[in-house]
């Protein structure tokens, strides 16, 4: 009688709310002929889908790939700050694109395209809304205070732009990295299926996406900046924008522009747009 080898580490049928992800069956229903995407590799952990699929870029992979990872070691945000979680407690991933009919200047919209997918997707899959905090976040409500579920980095290099997508899906209290963080469990998702969501965003992006294309990136042709601020959290807030070089601008919210920046009208009138800065929001003072 033939004995089960020995397993090389942890099952990932271990914890039994957190099943892995299915590749194939993701490949069936999600890579076909004349579609976005191209191919689909779930890994059990890597560093960072973004610096993986970045690689394969620059070794000349098509448009169309994507990267999932069921645990990340070294995740990335903004700022280079780091993003950890659990294994498959979330959706870490990274998609492949050459926009080869949209003029590099109009790139910086794809991150708030990823953005518009996932908060789409999420208020249509699992009745949660979310919102989007310039330039890159994903926001919901728990306990009537803003958390920060998803951040998005996108990366240019050699004709390709590889953007990734970090969402806490799982994540219970106690595993909150830090209490400004959520997650889709903790603010009352409908569902929390990774697979389910994953299809759904994925279909999503690749809709909004041909759109996008099809209007040469503009944003308002492809009505992607309605749609945008239709979701911003920040327009009409007080806003602190921590800009490089150690500056500081402080006003109110008023306006994404036509190249994706944010319009801060300050104390004396005066308006600034923002291509590059941390957002906080500013609460207002108690009366």
């Amino acid at each position: 009688m033939r004995g089960f080898a020995a397993s090389a580490g942890p099952s990932p049928w271990t914890d039994l709310d957190r099943p892995p992800l299915d590749a194939a069956a993701l490949r069936r229903d999600l890579v076909a002929p004349g579609g976005l995407w191209t191919a689909l590799d779930v890994v059990a952990e890597t560093g960072s889908t973004n610096s993986d699929l970045a690689e394969r870029a620059r070794a000349g992979a098509p448009q169309g790939a994507v990267l999932v990872a069921e645990a990340q070691r070294a995740g990335r945000g903004r700022l280079e700050r780091q993003w950890t979680a659990p294994a498959r407690s979330g959706l870490f991933l990274s998609v492949l694109l050459r926009p080869e009919q949209v003029p590099v200047e109009r790139y910086g919209w794809l991150p708030i395209l990823v953005g518009v997918s996932a908060a789409s997707t999420l208020g249509r899959i699992a009745g949660v809304e979310v919102g989007l905090k310039w330039p890159n976040d994903l926001q919901v409500e728990i306990d009537g205070t803003e958390r920060k579920v998803g951040g998005i980095l996108t990366e240019l290099g050699g004709g390709a732009v590889v953007a990734g997508l970090g969402l806490n899906v799982s994540l219970r209290a106690d595993e909150l990295p830090v209490p400004t963080a959520g997650s889709l469990a903790l603010a009352g998702a409908a569902v929390t299926d990774r697979s389910i969501l994953l299809r759904a965003l994925l279909r999503e992006f690749a809709e909004l996406y041909g759109e996008w294309t099809e209007a040469a990136g503009d944003p308002h042709a492809s009505e992607l900046l309605r749609a945008y601020v239709d979701r911003c959290t920040t327009l009409g807030r007080q806003v602190k924008v921590h800009l490089p070089g150690d500056r500081e601008l402080v006003g109110e919210a008023v306006a994404i522009d036509g190249d994706g920046r944010l319009v801060v009208r300050t104390a004396d009138g005066a308006r600034r747009a923002v291509g590059a800065g941390d957002v906080v929001h500013v609460r207002p003072e108690p009366r």
